[in-house]
């Protein structure tokens, strides 16, 4: 077999197939390219999903003649300066996109220089190079892509549907979108626009950013979200996390960015989990947005040509810099909870059949916001569910000395202006506070609200007093492969300071001496290889922290507040005050929210009075 140089336009090809994936991937490439040219407006056009047409146009630098013919061309850029791959400073660097672009369609790219009065075109055919002329246009750089993968047919087989490629497309112009908000966007198929994204200007870059996630995320998330902005040895990590009471069932609302470019980054996934863990349910997902700035030389960005990975110097400091970021912003938000709760409650209060059930039970599809609402079942299992759910039996609670038979708060009020979630007016069936604020009305759900109190207050027990352990009778000895034990001797003095303790037993085994006592018998075994897992997928001992954060959470459930216990007014407003002073007391330890706003002016358009 003999060794053989491959052809200058296979090469191309092969590059084309690492780089262009599918249409998004050849507009990520141009939108990037407008966007390190300085460009203030990017329009894109997609014509059969971009089998037929892509085309981005800008009001960018522009390029000369020369630099028109030498953009075409591998490995060559502008954006790097000198021979450095460290500090990277632009969103494209390797000088790949355009020639491999080329070379598996038939492109067209048309280009003004800034203090040219000339405009200059060229054409590239399955990698065959025209020369390059004159042509007419104002300003900047249009770059059109027809019949893409014509040169490669293969490839066409394996792109989806036109809508699936043209929303690929779109969700990849909102992320860059997001990172640029100072930028017009736009996104067509040709007969209409699919994507319009103003400018956002005003204000600084906080506002800007917000409003931009306004505008992709959707209003919502900007009514619903805290602002992060945290710094540490350097690194700052702003942007903006949604309250817990706002999440969704997937994590497609996550949006990570380093240094301006789009990324997915296990290690930030796993940080994202780890600061709400204790604030949703394992299968619910909070919406993020997050900007962080790092030293270029202290992040690798050369790690696919892609470009959507990054590895950190330090990652021990990053993921610690975005867990206590958005902990502590979420902590100063308080007792806030997601104002679509109140909204949800509105909808389902409308004029109709005068509920907001199914005929099976369960909210109906869109009567709720949190995304929880329970799935129907049916026969004798439909009963035993909603007798599990209602209100305890009177004769199971002694009622407080002195008490009346009535739902209704007998003490004198407090000032219901003096504080945010007003002043305990009474309790409905014996599980629910009603109380009145200066614009409105809050309805509690007792149980829920004093089991977060409860939780909090364990927490901080724990913080103080640090993870109670047992030592086991008999160590119990593991054995693992010697990578996987590895894995966990780097990690031992971090499970240590979780309450698990654990030492090398010779090649290929370990030795477990003692467990979080709070876990009880513990199955030493699995929950070894259940860390192993999180720490090659998320970089972090999550199924032990979650673990302890369940049973704290099931301890709290049951040393809180029942459903279906009549409280004093005194007791409820401390309830209330509590609230107030304690964060994350917005939503309950599954993430449901504890309580629902409704405005005064929501309620009176119920009524027809505005």
């Amino acid at each position: 077999m003999t060794i053989r140089r491959l052809p200058e336009a296979l090469v191309n090809q092969i590059a084309a197939g690492e780089v262009i994936e599918r249409p998004a991937s050849a507009v990520k490439e141009l939108v990037e390219n407008s966007i390190d040219a300085g460009a203030s407006r990017i329009d894109v056009v997609l014509a059969d999903g971009g089998r037929q047409l892509i085309r981005v146009s800008d009001d960018g630098s522009g390029m000369t003649r020369d630099e028109l013919e030498l953009a075409i061309e591998r490995h060559a850029t502008s954006k790097l300066d000198g021979d450095d791959l460290v500090n990277i400073e632009t969103l494209g660097f390797r000088g790949e996109a355009l020639p491999s672009i080329g070379s598996v369609s038939r492109m067209q790219i048309t280009s003004r220089e800034t203090s040219s009065e000339d405009a200059w075109q060229i054409n590239v055919t399955g990698g065959a190079v025209e020369a390059s002329k004159p042509a007419a246009l104002a300003g900047g750089t249009r770059i059109e892509i027809r019949d893409l993968f014509y040169a490669t047919p293969a490839r066409l087989k394996f792109l989806k549907t036109d809508r699936t490629e043209l929303s690929h497309a779109g969700d990849t112009i909102k992320r860059l979108a997001m990172a640029h908000p100072g930028i017009a966007f736009s996104l067509g198929d040709g007969d209409r626009t699919i994507l319009n994204y103003a400018a956002a200007t005003q204000g600084d870059l906080f506002e800007a950013r917000l409003v931009r996630l306004g505008q992709v995320m959707g209003k919502d998330f900007s009514d619903n979200a805290v602002a992060i902005n945290a710094e540490r040895e350097g690194v700052t990590l702003t942007g903006y996390a949604g309250l817990p009471t706002y999440n969704r069932g997937n994590a497609q609302m996550q949006f990570l960015f380093v240094n301006g470019r789009p990324v997915k980054d296990r290690l930030i996934i796993g940080a994202v989990r780890g600061a709400y863990q204790d604030l949703l349910a394992r299968d619910r997902h909070p919406l993020v947005a997050l900007f962080l700035e790092i030293d270029a030389s202290s992040v690798d960005i050369n790690v696919h040509p892609a470009k959507a990975e990054v590895r950190f110097r330090d990652s021990g400091l990053i993921r610690g810099l975005i867990v206590s970021g958005i902990k502590h912003a979420l902590a100063e938000a308080g007792h806030r909870a997601s104002s679509t709760g109140g909204y949800a409650a509105l909808g389902a209060a409308r004029p109709g059949d005068g509920t907001g059930l199914s005929p099976t039970g369960g909210l109906r599809r869109g009567s709720g916001s949190f995304g929880y609402a329970p799935r129907p079942v049916q026969g004798q299992l439909a009963e035993a569910s909603y007798q599990a759910q209602a209100p305890f039996e009177r004769d199971a609670f002694n009622a407080p000395s002195g008490r009346a038979d009535t739902d209704q708060v007998d003490e004198q009020p407090l000032d219901d202006d003096a504080y945010p979630l007003g002043a305990a007016r009474g309790q409905v069936h014996s599980t629910y506070i009603v109380s009145q604020t200066a614009d409105g009305i809050v309805i509690v759900d007792q149980h829920a609200a004093h089991e977060r109190l409860v939780y909090e207050r364990m927490k901080q027990a724990l913080l103080a007093d640090g993870v109670a352990t047992q030592r086991l009778l008999l160590p119990d000895v593991v054995e693992m492969p010697e990578d996987e034990v590895n894995l966990l001797l780097a990690r031992a003095e971090e499970l240590g300071k979780l309450g698990l303790a654990i030492e090398a037993f010779g090649p290929g085994a370990l030795v477990v001496r003692e467990t979080p006592a709070l876990l009880g018998e513990v199955d030493a075994k699995g929950l070894l290889r259940d860390l192993v897992d999180d720490l090659k997928e998320l970089d972090q001992a999550a199924i032990l922290e979650d673990q302890l954060a369940e049973v704290c959470s099931t301890m709290a459930c049951h040393g809180s507040v029942r459903a279906g216990r009549r409280l004093t007014g005194p007791e409820m407003n401390s309830l209330l005050r509590q609230m107030e002073a304690t964060p994350n007391s917005g939503q309950c330890n599954h993430g449901r929210p504890t309580y629902v706003e409704l405005k005064l002016s929501d309620i009176e358009r119920l009524f027809g009075r505005r």
